[in-house]
């Protein structure tokens, strides 16, 4: 091949090159994301649609707003009063979710810098907790909280999810990995163990804390089945089971109030998470800090 053959084939090659340039090196692995990306997000995106429509617009598989939205919002959030289950799941997530921190803190402090006989056994026993649901014990969990007189109260929400295997692995864990010449620095200034833990162990924990923090409020804020049993008036009822009110009681289901209910009672949990994710992610170690 000559030269000005050469030439000539590169001279031909250089448009089709600009051409794909733009095109990633792996393009289909970015067509797989943005494909799992928007089979993941279309559920949410239609149940937006869907609560701001009638039911006529729901049945004609229009997708486009619909203009009931206002209607909607006044069904769910007078007619069925969800803000009043808003405000009574938000009291027992925070409620829950600082008890729970704080008792776990102290749990991993005790595994971590005290000794005492069976400390082993005890933390052995708290592993095995994280494989009991509280379905298993919730029939036992009711006749006790009952016999104690707190049935239909926020004491009966709160009181016993204090308690966290999880928090506990977690910071135990964490405070593992603490080097052990902070404890005795602190312990020749003189500096008692709660001064140790709040002044010293809580400033490099933050992200622990946080990832424990999104975890509990999305786990209280989604509880069901105990609200269910244990709370039998609507003024202290939890979200969850107050969406169930937006289902029942009329001759034919509305779907823009039963999706506008379940898009805003979905709206704490995805701001606790925005707020904390940067500690979320750094607690469990998928990201890193800058």
């Amino acid at each position: 091949m000559t030269t000005l053959e050469r030439a000539q084939l590169q001279t031909h090659a250089q448009p089709r090159a600009r051409f794909f340039a733009w095109l990633p090196q792996r393009w289909y692995v970015h067509v797989f994301l943005w494909a799992s990306c928007l089979f993941i997000g279309f559920p949410l995106f239609y149940a937006m649609l869907v609560s701001t429509q009638n039911n006529a617009q729901v049945f004609a598989y229009r997708f486009l707003p619909g203009e009931s939205f206002l209607d909607n919002w006044r069904i769910v959030m007078i007619q069925r009063n969800l803000a009043s289950y808003m405000l009574n799941s938000t009291v027992v997530a925070l409620a829950v979710t600082t008890g729970k921190t704080v008792l776990s803190l102290l749990a991993g402090l005790a595994f971590v810098y005290f000794r005492f006989p069976g400390k082993w056994l005890v933390f052995g026993f708290v592993l095995i907790t994280l494989m009991m649901p509280t379905e298993i014990l919730i029939l036992a969990l009711y006749n006790f909280v009952t016999s104690l007189g707190w049935g239909n109260t926020y004491t009966a929400l709160i009181v016993p999810f204090l308690a966290s295997a999880t928090g506990t692995f977690l910071f135990r864990q964490h405070f593992s990995n603490i080097p052990a010449e902070l404890s005795e620095a602190a312990q020749l200034d003189g500096a008692s163990p709660l001064q140790f833990l709040f002044r010293v162990l809580v400033p490099m924990s933050w992200n622990t804390i946080g990832a424990l923090a999104v975890i509990q409020f999305v786990y209280v804020w989604n509880m069901y089945i105990w609200p269910v049993l244990i709370i039998q008036g609507q003024e202290r009822q939890v979200v969850q089971v107050g969406l169930r009110t937006l289902i029942g009681g009329d001759a034919a289901l509305v779907f823009g109030p039963m999706m506008l209910g379940a898009v805003i009672a979905s709206i704490p949990p995805v701001i606790v998470f925005v707020l904390l994710q940067k500690q979320f992610m750094s607690g469990f170690a998928l990201g890193r800090d800058k």
